[in-house]
């Protein structure tokens, strides 16, 4: 699971590979909340002097992160975030500690400086650790409001007497669902999600909350799609070029949703947005795959066993084409291009760095994925 692990490795970095892999700690709001709060341990507990050796000690400890557990984007998202929080606030401490020693160099220098201020991670920064505790300790803040900021959003997408499908169960689908109803008179229909049919427990959970609600088989979904007015789905990551990987069945919603002009809206906490791309699907990094005795086949007949191979997918893919809205925390993007997607990742992830590297990112946005 883990090999030839640096001896500088925190060792609360193999504690939490260890219980995502079996299980202690599953969803991507908790794996990311536990990821940052690893992160900010390394950052308060360890010895660095500059900026660049903290750097790099998140980079090491992010790498076995990443490496270990390839499934969870999440995690590189927010070890990028940490990097991208640390530059922010080395070039604001350094120029704040310039001002105050030399007042009347501190604008030339800032002028003149130019790109090689924001190269130089070099200097010791004394209330650099301070900063960077306080900055990740409001990043937390936000982290746990991301799901009520979208759910307050309810009632502005959800309107009366509107048919809404949507697939499986999704906590934050859930939880959006019932605060338009709020103010809200609307239906559901929630497709089952098979194999894992997480959407028995969706249409339970709905029903207690008094919203009319149709639970149908995978099958009717094309056939049921010509009565709904809007798709409205969770999503496990969403890729750079605004592609999702998302639960199996999604892809299926989407291409029926297209068939008949209905708009498929993706509710997106920024934690999920990734700054990867699906090249190929035999990518080992985007899916994973269960026994395909989790629904799909009986496992008590040894006779059929013996005689098939079957796949059990997790995930889809289902390409930004289909999608028409994303629903966030911070803003809501309407997905007529990728570039939309691409245009606030910089702003989330990364720094100067990013920038430089535009005209790339567009042509692989630009990659045409295989089809199946």
């Amino acid at each position: 699971m883990v090999a030839d692990v640096p001896d500088n490795i925190h060792p609360s970095v193999l504690t939490l590979i260890w219980d995502i892999n079996y299980g202690r700690i599953n969803g991507s709001y908790n794996i990311v909340v536990s990821t940052v709060s690893l992160l900010k341990n390394i950052i308060n507990n360890s010895e660095w002097n500059t900026a660049e050796e903290l750097m790099k000690l998140i980079k090491e400890n992010g790498k076995v992160l990443i490496d270990s557990v390839p499934i969870e984007s999440s995690i590189g998202s927010m070890v990028r975030r940490i990097l991208k929080i640390i530059r922010e606030e080395y070039i604001s401490e350094l120029k704040h500690r310039t001002e105050e020693t030399d007042p009347q160099e501190s604008l030339h220098k800032i002028l003149t400086a130019g790109g090689d201020q924001e190269n130089d991670y070099s200097h010791s920064v004394p209330s650099l650790k301070s900063a960077l505790i306080e900055h990740i300790t409001e990043f937390q803040v936000e982290l746990e409001t991301c799901s009520e900021n979208i759910t307050e959003q309810a009632s502005e997408h959800i309107h009366s007497n509107e048919i809404i499908m949507t697939l499986g169960r999704s906590r934050m689908v859930e939880d959006f669902l019932k605060k338009a109803t709020e103010s809200r008179t609307f239906e559901v229909i929630v497709a089952e999600g098979a194999p894992f049919l997480n959407g028995h427990e969706m249409a339970v959970n709905l029903a207690k909350a008094k919203i009319k609600t149709t639970l149908i088989s995978d099958v009717a979904i094309f056939a049921m799609m010509s009565r709904v007015n809007k798709v409205i789905i969770g999503t496990h990551t969403v890729m750079a070029n605004g592609g999702l990987r998302s639960i199996t069945g999604c892809h299926t919603v989407a291409l029926a949703a297209k068939h008949y002009s209905v708009p498929v809206t993706v509710l997106l906490p920024l934690y999920k947005l990734s700054p990867l791309y699906l090249c190929s699907y035999e990518q080992d990094a985007f899916n994973k795959h269960v026994s395909p005795t989790q629904g799909v086949i009986d496992g008590t007949n040894s006779l059929l066993m013996e005689k098939i191979q079957a796949y059990n997918p997790v995930f889809d893919y289902v390409p930004p084409e289909l999608v028409t809205l994303f629903v966030t925390n911070t803003l809501v993007i309407t997905l007529h291009t990728a570039f939309n997607v691409w245009q606030i990742i910089p702003t989330y992830f990364f720094s100067f760095q990013w920038r430089q590297c535009t005209v790339l990112h567009l042509q692989i946005a630009k990659r045409v994925v295989p089809s199946r």
